[in-house]
This record gives structure tokens, sequence and C-alpha cells, in this order.
């Protein structure tokens, strides 16, 4: 073997993960939320840029903007009060998944297992293989009135 070709091994670990002050490349906030279109109404009142992706085991929250990710899980777990959600994000090929409740960060959770359990659509917008326009059945918070957003939110509990 040439000195060239020596397989060099890192004293420690950490160059191989991404730095905390490192921004986002994708978050998402998974929900237990059954129905997109009241998510994104909570979501726009609250002044969050999401796309909502209706999913088999709940809605999934895509932020416009990753680099405000701890923001935008802030208020989505404000508007669903005491139901728990999960901020997942990737950077630079870290995956971080951190529980968070009634507007507040919790403890983190194996973000290996909750991509095995979550479904399919979940890993795809997470590394970003399919964009959530492509998807059926999105609803977006940007640009809907607070008027539409308050008529979604009245329609959605008369249903229940």
């Amino acid at each position: 073997m040439a000195d060239d070709d020596e397989l060099v091994v890192p004293d420690d670990l950490s160059s191989l993960f991404a730095p905390v002050d490192e921004d986002p490349s994708v978050a998402l906030v998974v929900t237990p939320v059954a129905v997109a279109a009241p998510l994104a109404a909570a979501c726009a009142l609250a002044g969050v840029d999401v796309d909502v992706v209706p999913s088999s085991s709940g809605a999934i929250a895509v932020l416009r903007e990753p680099a405000n990710a701890t923001e935008g899980a802030a208020a989505v777990s404000k508007l669903l009060r005491a139901t728990p959600v999960v901020l997942l994000e990737r950077r630079e090929g870290n995956v971080r998944a951190v529980r968070w409740a009634g507007g507040e960060a919790g403890e983190e959770v194996p973000s290996g297992l909750l991509l095995a359990n979550g479904p399919g659509v979940l890993e795809d917008l997470l590394l970003g293989s399919v964009e959530p326009s492509e998807l059926e059945g999105v609803v977006t918070s940007v640009g809907m009135s607070r008027w539409k957003a308050t008529r979604l939110l009245a329609a959605s509990a008369r249903k229940r």
C-alpha cells in the first residue's frame, strides 16, 4: 500500500457529526393530527410557514424555513397544547429528533426508531427525495388568510 493510500482514523468521532450551531437543511414537525387542513390553519394563525403533508400516522408540518425549526416546533406544540410533537431535523447527514410539548423542548428521541416506525413519506421528506408540493393532499399555511384559517378550524371542530 502506498503512503497516499493510507487510511486515516480520527482521534475522536466529532468530525462525523454536524455542528450544533449549523442550521438544519430540513425541519419537520411530526404530529398526531389526523387531517392536514386544520394543522395548516393553526400554523397560519400562528405565523408559521409550513406545508402540511397528510400521512397514515398523522400530519407532518414541513417548515419552509428550516433555520427557524425551534420556533416552528415551539409554535406547533403550543397550538396542540398537551399533545406532544416531534421536531425532526437533518443537518449534513446527521438526523436529530426532539419531543416538544406545550412550547417546550423535551428529551431527544432515537431518530432511527422514529423513521423505522413512521410512514414512508417521512423518510422521503427528510432525505429531500420528494418535495411536499409533489404529494397529494398537501395544505400550505403560506398565504392563508386569518378568515380562511378560522373557518377551517371551526369546520374541523364541528366534525369532531
